[in-house]
């Protein structure tokens, strides 16, 4: 990976004729209260969470309807100008930087929840709906909508729906692909096609499934058909407290391997202890290595039973104490501390970090910890763990000062050596982030030359211009892929 951290090439000047024309269009369609174009506000739009790789947007539109959008893209399409489709900005990967610059079309406003339908249980949401806004619309009628993201209060189901988002939850059951039932998908060339819709498992292709994941290079999103599930009847939730981090995620491997399926199996390490600890005082011990959410739910019958195994398994992996949750405000508190816990580690003295996202088969969890740990030490910096352990999951969080560049080079560097080693132990280099700018160069390790042809090829079928959302997901010119992605405008590389 390079270090360099500004996206080429830079967008137009403010004054050119090209920018004013553009400007003067993007105004005419949504109105100049919906559009940004002052460097200052710029500024804000240049990444998401992967603050490594920047570049600023030449106008950020805010469209409030399908029509809107449709008149931006078309717009584009005729002054030749890139464009991408944001939501809160929360992805990690560079998933929301406008390589080369153009129009970032801001969902924010599309916020509808347009029908909520309990007796079939579905929803419509405009992308920009909040994830937890759904969740909390649907407490009257005892239902949710089941993948929880850690940045569900701030995360929107469009931009869940770009990167196949997963969550504490979804170790039971499934992520955002499992939840979709269709989607208003507006192409690259301003024509409105549906995907999907209330009804599931429709005749022909999956079109719906190839969408959700696409990170945006088929289209932009303008409406999701969401499926509703019903809230378990009860809950047993538990914290397992571990002298080592291998006896945590041997529990971990154990539970799964007893043949129970928790609704959630969440790993939070020391330093990560230490931080959550400082902010919210929930009585975390600071002494221990790891502690571990563990959770059942489903019918009330027989759910002590299946949590009185657990609390086995971990004892028997030498658990030093298994703390239980017995009211829902404790149970909540656990949660808070560990949805809130990427909030509170500017308690730990770094004004930057990196959150990385690789996946290894469970039982190379202790491995992949222990990798973790050595690449800390070999390039001396701070990392902390919280991650969805049950999928095998691992989100190691690396601390820095972005205005350091030898600090950068090093981040760039560790995470290259901890996503290789995902790969090396069976894994994959994103389990829910996705790839964005920040992970190109791992494609051809995971995929084939033939592979990536054909991704190539099925984005081609969807975006032949690439001027949706260009220079994500997969090696373009320069890269290792087939040559037929080298002449796809436009034809630029994410210099991470």
């Amino acid at each position: 990976m390079s270090t360099t951290a500004t996206l080429t090439p830079p967008a137009p000047a403010a004054k050119s004729p090209a920018h004013e024309t553009l400007v003067s269009r993007m105004r005419a369609i949504v109105g100049p209260d919906n559009v940004l174009t002052s460097a200052a506000d710029m500024s804000a739009y240049e990444c998401d969470g992967f603050t490594i790789a920047k570049t600023k947007p030449s106008v950020v539109v805010f469209p409030t309807s399908t029509e809107h959008i449709v008149a931006i893209v078309k717009a584009c399409v005729e002054l030749d100008v890139g464009f991408l489709a944001r939501g809160a900005g929360t992805s990690l990967a560079g998933g929301c930087v406008l390589v080369g610059g153009g129009v970032m079309i801001a969902l924010a406003r599309m916020k509808r929840i347009l029908e909520i339908n309990v007796r079939d249980r579905y929803a419509i949401v405009e992308p920009g709906v909040v994830n937890v806004w759904l969740t909390n619309a649907l407490k009257p009628h005892g239902l949710h909508y089941a993948p929880d993201p850690s940045s569900q209060g701030a995360c929107t189901i469009g931009g869940n729906v770009a990167t196949n988002s997963g969550g504490p939850h979804t170790l039971k059951y499934g992520v955002t692909v499992n939840h979709i039932l269709g989607v208003e998908l507006v192409l690259p060339d301003g024509r409105v096609v549906t995907c999907g819709g209330p009804t599931a498992d429709g005749p022909g292709y999956d079109l719906t499934g190839t969408v959700v994941g696409c990170e945006g290079t088929f289209g932009v999103v303008s409406k999701v058909w969401v499926r509703l599930t019903k809230n378990p009847e009860a809950y047993r939730t538990l914290l397992g407290v571990f002298e080592t981090i291998d006896d945590a995620t041997n529990t971990i491997s154990d539970i799964i391997g007893a043949g129970i399926v928790p609704a959630a199996l969440e790993l939070l390490d020391k330093t990560m202890l230490s931080a959550v600890e400082a902010a919210f005082k929930f009585g975390f011990p600071l002494d221990a290595e790891a502690v571990v959410i563990m959770e059942v739910d489903g019918i009330a019958a027989g759910l002590q039973d299946e949590a009185d195994r657990i609390e086995a398994i971990a004892k028997k992996n030498k658990a030093r104490e298994v703390r239980k949750a017995n009211t829902e405000a404790e149970r909540m508190a656990l949660w808070k501390a560990r949805k809130q816990a990427f909030g509170t580690i500017g308690r730990l003295g770094y004004p930057s970090y990196c959150t990385q996202d690789g996946v290894v088969p469970r039982t190379k969890l202790p491995e992949i910890m222990r990798h973790i740990q050595a690449t800390a030490k070999k390039y001396k910096l701070g990392i902390c763990n919280v991650f969805h352990a049950g999928d095998g999951n691992v989100h190691p969080i690396l601390m820095f000062d972005e205005r350091d560049p030898l600090q950068v080079k090093a981040v760039l560097d560790a995470s290259h050596d901890i996503l290789a080693e995902c790969i090396n132990l069976g894994g994959s280099v994103t389990g829910e982030h996705g790839i964005g700018v920040e992970k190109i160069d791992f494609m051809p390790l995971m995929f084939t030359p033939d592979d990536l042809n054909y991704m190539v090829r099925l984005r081609t079928a969807f975006n032949p211009e690439n001027r949706c959302s260009p220079g994500k997901l997969l090696p373009t010119a320069g890269g290792c892929s087939e040559p037929s992605a080298v002449a796809l405008k436009p034809g630029r590389r994410a210099a991470v």
